[in-house]
Parts: structure tokens; sequence; C-alpha cells
């Protein structure tokens, strides 16, 4: 009964349209990589490597509808009209299954909207079908439907990402932030394949014992490359599997770290470029929360190797936000990281990029709303250095910024408990803006944290005050007596230069 229905499904295609539905080009019309894929753990090749070298066997040339027919069991090689689940007997549903995922291993070009439109429709719908099969469960999947599952997903994801704008126009200056992002032409096929991963990957009747022999290291690592896609669709289904499959095999869990390991080494001393950034450190803040106490090694070795060293990238405004909650996460896990965090934030700290700085600024007040005084003790004369130059900046947002710290209750405590130390480094930039910054906000928010000060100790501020008038007269006397000097050598010049022209008038 089965086969006859299968025959009855079949539906011929014009040549023309079959070979360009041939495997050898992806979805956006780019070499596909896919033709490489491998399952390392499988007994055969996956049906796009059987693709890749049917026309060495057939001598040379394209791949035909015969060769890609030759590659899948069963399958003609086009795309043909399969029938329901619901029309076929239970017992049949596993067989079905196979066939409708060897069809949806063909692979369309999406450059030419016109082209074989019913072919490509079909295919979704045959896509919509699999993902509700999967995800009402109607029927356990057996192994070897799982390993067809997972070659038909490795055909359709794995592919050649298009080169990003840079590359394409040759110039490095673009800022990211400017970008148009690409968006993935064949995305009404890779959503479902992705949809499709998804909910056999959640779902309570996968076998984590049997899954992760294919979902194993290779596969990914594949799912990790996928991540540089410009199109953030794609890049928020990624965000999402890569979670689950975290969550879920827990063999592959100190892999995973490593490999995001890598792919932040590689942007931060190398290419400084990547799409994936922000969402690779959107998985990692839910992973870091779940750390256990006390910490491992590992985990700090992360924060000061990785994490920290993602301050020096120039396109930091696109993950900032994730970056900062990563960071904050490990202070508040361990009280004692506060010193490590803040000295590295120094050793990051930018010299001329104003943005930039009101970003360290803001994460900055975070983390010391999570420090305790004696961490805060051991950084607090290089930090409050810096946080006095901050507030000595012409940018009035970065001066701005540093003095909202005081606006801070927790701060304002740990500064309160050492004034003795904080003043002194600080009461120098105060008076400077006090005297001569040119913004008024700046000015009215200095005169704030003045009174502040005075009002917690003013034995302390007198004496600060004192010590820098006089470090001010001092300066002041420095200055005529340099001046005096000047006057000094402009008279002997002049003097000298007198007597060298009597003696010539002499001569």
């Amino acid at each position: 009964m089965f086969n006859k229905i299968i025959k009855r499904g079949h539906r011929k295609v014009p040549k023309s349209d079959a070979n360009e539905a041939a495997y050898g080009y992806g979805t956006s019309g780019y070499r596909n990589s896919g033709s490489n894929v491998t399952v390392n753990h499988a007994s055969r090749t996956t049906v796009a490597s059987s693709i890749a070298n049917a026309p060495q066997q057939s001598g040379g040339g394209a791949p035909t509808p015969a060769s890609v027919a030759a590659s899948i069991p069963g399958s003609s090689g086009i795309v043909e009209f399969l029938p329901y689940f619901k029309d076929v007997a239970v017992a049949d549903r596993q067989t079905l299954f196979i066939r409708k995922l060897q069809m949806c291993c063909i692979l369309f070009d999406f450059s030419d909207t016109l082209k074989m439109i019913r072919e490509k429709e079909t295919k979704r719908q045959t896509l919509l079908e699999l993902v509700d099969f999967i995800q009402s469960g109607s029927g356990k999947i057996n192994e070897s439907c799982q390993e067809e599952l997972i070659k038909m997903i490795s055909v359709n994801i794995f592919r050649c990402l298009p080169p990003a704008s840079h590359e394409n126009t040759g110039s490095e200056n673009i800022d990211p932030e400017e970008e148009e992002p690409y968006l993935e032409p064949s995305w009404t096929h890779l959503q479902l394949v992705y949809e499709l991963l998804l909910r056999y990957i959640v779902s309570s009747d996968t076998d984590t014992k049997i899954a992760k022999r294919y979902i194993d290291h290779s596969f990914v690592l594949k799912i990790l490359d996928l991540f540089d896609s410009e199109d953030p669709r794609e890049r928020e289904y990624l965000k999402t599997i890569l979670h689950r499959i975290y969550g879920k095999f827990m063999v592959h869990r100190p892999f995973i770290r490593k490999a995001i390991n890598n792919i932040f080494y590689r942007f931060i001393f190398e290419t400084e470029r990547h799409s994936g950034i922000s969402e690779l450190l959107e998985i990692l803040g839910s992973i870091i929360n779940g750390f256990a106490l006390p910490m491992k090694e590992e985990h700090k070795l992360f924060l000061v190797r990785a994490l920290i060293p993602l301050h020096k990238p120039k396109s930091i405004a696109l993950y900032h936000q994730q970056l900062t909650y990563c960071i904050t996460q490990f202070v508040e896990k361990d009280y004692k990281l506060a010193d490590t965090v803040i000295r590295g934030l120094l050793k990051y700290w930018p010299v001329t990029n104003c943005q930039k700085e009101v970003l360290f600024l803001g994460e900055l007040e975070e983390v010391l709303e999570a420090t305790q005084s004696a961490e805060f003790q051991r950084c607090m004369v290089p930090l409050f250095r810096q946080i006095g130059r901050c507030l000595n900046s012409s940018h009035f947002q970065v001066a701005e910024r540093a003095l909202f710290l005081w606006n801070n209750d927790h701060i304002v405590g740990l500064i309160a408990q050492n004034r003795s130390a904080v003043l002194p480094i600080i009461f120098e930039a105060l008076e400077r803006n006090i005297h001569g910054h040119w913004n008024q906000a700046v000015h009215g928010l200095t005169g704030n944290v003045r009174k502040m000060f005075l009002e917690m100790d003013t034995e302390l501020f007198e004496e600060c005050q004192r010590q820098y008038q006089e470090k001010e007269a001092q300066a002041e006397g420095l200055k005529e007596q340099r001046e005096l000097t000047w006057k000094r050598l402009e008279e002997m010049v002049a003097d000298k230069a007198e007597e060298e022209e009597d003696d010539d008038m002499v001569n």
C-alpha cells in the first residue's frame, strides 16, 4: 500500500530546473561547503559528499539528476511530492520520514526568485511537516532516522558564508555598526531546518546517549563557525540551539567552552571582526551564572585570558552590554575577583576614544557595586588616578559619567571608608574643574562632589586644600623663576649680539 502511494506521489520537473537543484551550489548562490560535510561517527559519507564525488565517477562535469538519484537510496534525485504522515500506516512512517529527509537534502539557488518556485515550496511544506512530526512526538524516531536527520540538517546549514561587505570593498575602515546586515536569501528553508534541529534537541523523546553520536564535536564546531553569519535571524537561532546543546549534552560542555575561547582569541588578537560575539557572550552569561563554587581555576583563567581582553577591540560597543553582564557575574560569584577585573579594565582603558571611555565608566560602576572593601583597597590608588583623569576630560560626557559614580550609595560608602587615600588623589582634579571646566553641568556636579567630601571630613578636606594651595604656590613660583631665567637668557643673547656688532664695526 505504501509503495503505491509513493509511486502516485512522484512528479517530474523540467530537466534544466532539476540541474539547478543539484547539490553543487548552496542556498545563496555560493559554492556550498556542505559538499565537504562528513559525520565522523557514521559508517557512510553524507549525501552531499556522495554528490560531490558523482561527477568524477561519470567522467566529470556538473552533477546530473542521475548522479543525484544514485547518491540517495530510494530517491529519484528531484523534488517529489510525498504523502502526509497521517495518510500512511504507523509502521511505514519511519520509512516515509527518511524519504522526506532525503528529498530535503536537495538545495536550491535562491539568487533567482523566479526559478523552481513550485519545487522550493514543496520542500518548504515538507520541512514544515517534519517539524510538526518531531514536535508532536507522534512517533519516536529510531537511530537510523536520527542519523539521516542530522545528515539532512548538515547538508542544509553547513555552507560557505558570503564575504563581509568590508571584504568585498577592500575597505577596513567601515564601522561595523553602520554596515547593513546581509540577509540570507534562502531563509524560508533555512529557518525551518534550524527549527527542526531545535525541536529534535529539546524533544523529551531524544535520547542523549544516541544523539551524541551524531551531535558530536565536529558538528558543534561547525555550528560555532556559523555564528559569523551576518544574518541576525540565523545567529538568534544558533544562540538558542547551542545553549540547548550545552544544557542537554553535558559531555560537550568543556569542549564548547574551549571552542568559544578560541573564537574570542582569534577575534581579539587577529581579526577584530566577528558577527556573533554578542550572541556567544549571551550564552556565556547563562553558563557563568551556573558555575559552582568555589570557582574552578579554568573559569578564572577564562575571565583573565578571554573576557577581560575583549575590552581591547574598537568594536566593543556591539557587544559591551553582554560583556558587562558576564564580567559582573564573575564578581558576584566570587567577590575576590573584583581587584583582577578592575585592574584589567585599567589595563585596556581607552586613551583617545571618548565613547569607549563612557562605556568603561558604566561597566566600572557595575563592578564596584559588587566590590567589597578589602578588594577596593587593593586597587583604589590606580583606580582613582584614572577617575581623576576622567574628571578633567574636555569631553563633557566622560567627565559627567565619572562624576555620576558619586550618585551610587555603595560606591560612596567605599570612598567614605577610604577617604584619607581617595581624596588626596582626586582633590586636584576637582579644583581644576571648579576653576576651569567649560561645561556648566560638569561644573555643577563637581561642586556637589566637593561639598560631599567637605561634609564627610572637614579636617581632611582643609588639609588637602592647604596642600593644593601650597602646590599651586610652588608651581607659580617655579613659573616665575622659569620666566625670569628665560628673560636673563634673552638679555645675555642681546648683549652678546651688541658686542659682536660693535666688534664688526671697529674691524
